[in-house]
């Protein structure tokens, strides 16, 4: 079975821009679904919106990859699924290490997403002897000093740290030594890597803060607006209904009614 170690994405060296990279997995999970639910093809705009992008970004998105689409048909759902994971070097096997089996390590380890989008949980491993031997997702934890061999012998290529913030720095220079060049970092802290090394960062309370951002600047335009509703002045009150008869100017009768006070000339 090929392994990761060998094997590097090309999107670099195609030119594909970091920002379409990004996105990409974001098509695959749409159109994974579609590919679930037996549909053939899809329109750039139907596609788009199930990952959230606009449909022109789609289209040109996918030019990069050298898929343009037919015209009053879309693109075909499986071509693109294959096209994309090939993309995202997911047509091979990558073996991962999770390094720090807490209560996040644990629910990493028993996400059952991995190996459905090309990943295999190689190892876990822990700085606390008395976890050496527990299974968790039905494989055992083993002890950090046996990092380096693990990643060795079981040819891993990426390294999650899901420990404290203090000992990630020191897991993440281990993991750098042993020859990994790929880390997912859930630890709350910033890592320093040499160049080379590619470090993607996920903090849930970062990405909590900016949630609550959002939920004060509605507040607040809210709060604007009923202002503002309240400073509108009252429409004003006629000074008299549709009804009346409005009083006539003073004059004198004639013999056919009222004559006005003044005459013209």
């Amino acid at each position: 079975m090929a392994t990761g170690r060998t094997h590097r994405p090309a999107t670099r060296s195609r030119g594909i821009p970091e920002a379409t990279v990004a996105r990409l997995p974001l098509y695959l999970r749409a159109l994974t679904a579609l590919s679930e639910r037996s549909v053939p093809t899809v329109s750039s705009e139907e596609l788009a919106a199930a990952a959230g992008v606009n449909s022109a970004k789609l289209r040109k998105d996918f030019s990069y990859l050298g898929s343009y689409g037919t015209r009053g048909v879309g693109y075909d759902v499986e071509y693109l699924v294959y096209q994309i994971s090939r993309e995202l070097g997911l047509t091979q096997d990558w073996p991962v290490v999770i390094v720090g089996i807490g209560n996040l390590g644990a629910a990493l380890a028993n996400y059952g997403g991995f190996a459905s989008r090309g990943f295999r949980v190689a190892a876990l491993i822990d700085a606390d002897p008395a976890m050496a031997g527990t299974p968790v997702a039905g494989i055992p934890v083993q002890h950090t000093d046996e990092l380096e061999k693990i990643i060795s012998d079981q040819g891993v290529s990426i390294g999650v740290i899901s420990t404290p913030a203090g000992a990630a720095q020191q897991v993440c220079d281990r993991l750098v030594a042993a020859g990994i060049t790929s880390i997912l970092n859930f630890a709350p802290t910033v890592l320093s890597v040499p160049d080379g090394v590619d470090v993607r960062k996920v903090d849930l309370s970062i990405e909590l803060q900016i949630l609550a951002f959002h939920e004060q600047r509605k507040a607040g335009e809210e709060a604007e607006n009923e202002a503002a509703a309240a400073a509108v002045p009252a429409p004003p009150v006629p000074l008299a209904d549709a009804g009346e008869t409005q009083p006539k100017a003073p004059g004198r009768k004639g013999p056919d009614g009222d004559v006005p006070a003044v005459m013209p000339a």
